[in-house]
């Protein structure tokens, strides 16, 4: 896998994070995201073809995780309901969570890991755009699909359409399927933990995390399995555009980041200034030094260190 680091990023960046510049840009993105889903959704008939197709297609290559894995969580609520759960919850709360803890403690990998979620939404939304694909739970029942969180629904939040609030359904495109962002982002969560996790346990999570939300995906039937291998491919591609979309991107950042940084009034350059009568300043010295004048004008200077002004030790004055 390429890594992620940016160029440089031995260190610090030469410009500090501010939540104030990241926060906009993370929104500004999500908005355009989900108002992407939300207008390009597509003419149904379309979507229910590309869906029907993917299912043969499946089935030519003998792969059939979903019917199994839906069945049992249909049959057994202990494992739907967590499952439901799982599907309308931790998608948008376990992403923003890790952004968080890499803006705060892993500040020097946070820019290029914060890239590559970005670019690689991005794509997925092109994926929405060109491709708008019915779920397998909004196929007609002769499919063999149970739509989990409709059964479900009096558990939690959701209603019938989707993860979206009871009678927010109109809100949300149910015909984004291909590719799973949901199993893109999980495992983009994954590699984060795993790469960057101190612990066992946080690198176990980075290995569990991506395989349960797979396997979530498919027993509630909001996905195929071929949905999910297209949110692996595109968090592959956005992997790889990350350098150059930075290289592109990078000097925009720094001016934008320029208008909120505050610039330090700058030393004057001049040297020495009169400040009162008998005290001068000159080159780096803070506090004007009392320079004494010889009581007579034709007297050789003198050479002790009480009489040496500038130049004499600050311990000797």
């Amino acid at each position: 896998m390429p890594k992620i680091d940016a160029p440089g990023a031995e260190g610090i960046s030469e410009h500090r994070l501010r939540w104030y510049t990241e926060l906009p840009l993370i929104v500004v993105v999500y908005a355009v995201y989900s108002a992407g889903r939300l207008v390009v959704r597509g003419d149904v008939a379309s979507a229910v073809d590309h869906g029907l197709g993917i299912l043969r297609f499946e089935q030519a290559l003998r792969l059939n995780a979903e019917h199994p894995l839906n069945r049992l969580f249909t049959e057994h609520a202990w494992i739907g309901v967590p499952a439901d759960f799982w599907y309308a919850s931790l998608h948008y709360l376990v992403t923003p969570a890790i952004l968080i803890w890499l803006f705060r403690s892993r500040a020097v990998h946070y820019r290029a890991a914060r890239a590559w979620l970005m670019i690689s939404t991005l794509i997925g939304l092109i994926g929405f755009t060109l491709l708008p694909t019915c779920p397998p739970r909004l196929l007609s029942a002769g499919h063999g699909f149970v739509d989990t969180m409709a059964q479900y629904s009096d558990y939690g939040w959701w209603g019938g359409e989707a993860s979206a609030p009871r009678g927010l359904g109109g809100m949300t495109n149910q015909y984004a399927a291909m590719p799973s962002l949901h199993v893109g982002w999980a495992l983009w969560c994954g590699v984060m933990l795993w790469k960057y996790g101190r612990t066992p346990l946080t690198k176990a999570a980075g290995v569990a995390y991506p395989l349960i939300t797979t396997i979530v995906v498919m027993g509630t039937a909001n996905h195929y399995f071929l949905d999910a291998v297209a949110g692996v491919a595109v968090m592959g591609v956005g992997l790889l555009l990350v350098r150059p979309v930075r290289r592109l991107t990078d000097p925009l950042m720094t001016r934008l980041r320029t208008l909120f940084a505050r610039t330090p009034a700058a030393p004057s350059a001049t040297g020495a200034s009169i400040v009162s009568a008998g005290c001068q300043t000159s080159a780096g010295e803070r506090i004007p030094g009392q320079r004494k004048q010889s009581a007579d004008p034709g007297a050789e200077p003198s050479t002790s260190p009480a009489e040496a002004g500038d130049g004499a030790p600050a311990a000797a004055r």
